[in-house]
């Protein structure tokens, strides 16, 4: 985990200043009274589709009598701040990003071909005849689905 590095936002709620930090795993940065490590971090593969990006932190504040209390000790995600929260009265952290290498993932999936509705099929004839390709048929219509009161009907 050396190579990746994190971006951290510090948020002080009472005076409404941010600060963004850039921490690699097992570093840990003091600002003011708060103390934020970073234990690791994780970013979705490229080639995924649900892009993800998560940091688990710890959050130390200092108390009034001068000791450090853990307030905070868990993942947190970029894109759902709300499924984690540091719980702090003054103190605020979200993970703004992390970059990570990955080794070579899958090559993309090749372009859909696209196909035409002609088939190459003879077209049936009826006993009238045999259609023409001019000649166009009437659309089908399908009858209505049934109602759900018909379903349930005994």
């Amino acid at each position: 985990m050396a190579q990746r590095t994190a971006v951290l936002g510090i948020l002080n709620k009472r005076n409404g200043i941010v600060q963004d930090v850039t921490l690699h795993p097992g570093q840990s940065v003091r600002w003011k009274d708060v103390i934020v490590r970073l234990r690791a971090c994780e970013a979705t593969a490229p080639w995924e589709e649900e892009k993800l990006t998560g940091a688990f932190v710890q959050v130390d504040v200092q108390q009034p009598n001068k000791g450090w209390s853990r307030v905070f000790s868990g993942w947190l995600y970029k894109e759902s701040p709300s499924l984690n929260v540091v719980e702090n009265a003054v103190y605020d952290v979200t993970p703004k990003s992390c970059e990570m290498t990955f080794p070579a993932g899958p090559t993309a999936p090749a372009a859909p071909v696209s196909s035409s509705n002609l088939s190459s099929a003879k077209k049936s004839g009826g006993a009238a005849g045999a259609a023409t390709a001019g000649d166009a048929a009437p659309p089908a219509t399908e009858a209505p689905p049934p109602s759900a009161a018909a379903n349930n009907a005994t």
